[in-house]
């Protein structure tokens, strides 16, 4: 499909820089079957869920991915150039891939001295300043040492516009993280509080995790003008037997994937009957329309940014006309879009 489908003017006001505090006082779009809209908050959410609903919620944790610090002078004499490291992805204990800036100062060998005292070297140069960078510390040490000198990894668009502070640290993490490896937030879970989950349970919604860790790739825009021609990012996922288990067993009535993130997984995971298969490995699953889905009846996510695979992926769930008129509205309405912004629930 033609790229320029999936474009839309978005005023850049209306980018959130903050989230919605509470977190569940976000307004929420509705977008039913038919297409019809309703203007609502996220914490009405129980009322359009029933006994026996299964939500599924992404429990990833943003770990602080972005390191400054210095290339180390090749003669051993001093400082070089300023760096900063976007760690993007763990290929071994001791090193992860990342993106550099400025990548063109740097080549395999180079030492770097990132925040205070922690050392790596670059082991490999990629394409689009991408390197691959081997740290003096692995494991547990290695982590603690990034906890302690990176910096949450706020996307671009809110970057650009203000620091991350400390509020971030709090704010860019949902209240199901828990394992470590992702360097952008499962945005849509940011809505939740243990007050709506509560409510939730309440009612007798059935609530599950999964987890997928997302890549900084998530961020990067299709510079193809044919989808066909795009190559998806991969991002680590995993569902174990007993998730599986109660994904095909115990799903009850309707299944509600938390997140394009949840909803990439599940349909990773699913046979073509729609049968869900434990899985620990990588997805490059890229879902356009067309797209015939296997797995979730609703989708609760935030406002994606044009031309994105994201936006791609919504328009396939509810219809790309039915979700142009939907971001129109929601444009009209000024609500908040992005990562920090506010929600949409779709109706499959």
């Amino acid at each position: 499909m033609d790229v320029s489908l999936f474009d839309f003017d978005l005023p850049e006001e209306l980018i959130a820089l903050r989230p919605a505090s509470p977190r569940d006082s976000a307004r929420m779009l509705v977008v039913h079957k038919d297409g019809h809209l309703e203007h609502r908050l996220v914490r009405d959410l129980p009322e359009y869920l029933r006994c026996g609903d299964l939500i599924v919620f992404n429990d990833t944790k943003v770990i602080p991915a972005r390191l400054h610090g210095r290339r180390l002078s090749r003669d051993g004499t001093g400082e070089g150039a300023k760096v900063e490291v976007m760690l993007h992805k763990r290929i071994a204990p001791d090193t992860y891939l990342a993106f550099a800036r400025p990548a063109k100062k740097l080549a395999a060998g180079d030492r770097l001295q990132l925040g205070e005292n922690v050392m790596a070297i670059v082991t490999e140069r990629h394409e689009g300043g991408e390197v691959a960078v081997r740290f003096d510390l692995a494991g547990p040490q290695l982590n603690a040492a990034i906890a302690r000198e990176g910096e949450m990894p706020l996307p671009p668009y809110i970057a650009g516009k203000r620091k991350a502070d400390e509020r971030d640290i709090s704010d860019y993490q949902t209240m199901f993280a828990e394992h470590d490896g992702s360097v952008a937030a499962p945005t849509a879970g940011l809505h939740f509080t243990p007050e709506l989950m509560s409510r939730l349970g309440k009612v007798g919604i059935v609530a599950r995790t999964i987890t997928l860790h997302v890549g900084a790739g998530t961020f990067l825009p299709v510079a193809a003008q044919d989808t066909s021609q795009h190559k998806m990012h991969s991002e680590f996922f995993s569902i174990d037997k007993a998730m599986a288990r109660t994904l095909n067993v115990d799903s009850g009535e309707r299944l509600v994937a938390v997140g394009t993130t949840v909803l990439r997984a599940l349909e990773s995971a699913a046979d073509d009957s729609g049968h869900f298969r434990p899985m620990t490995q990588e997805t490059d699953i890229f879902i356009t329309p067309g797209y015939r889905f296997k797995s979730a009846d609703m989708l609760l996510t935030n406002f994606h940014l044009p031309r994105s695979t994201l936006f791609m992926l919504v328009s396939a769930f509810s219809g790309l006309d039915t979700m142009k008129r939907a971001y129109a509205e929601a444009i009209r309405e000024r609500y908040r879009f992005y990562s920090y912004g506010d929600a949409c629930l779709l109706m499959r």
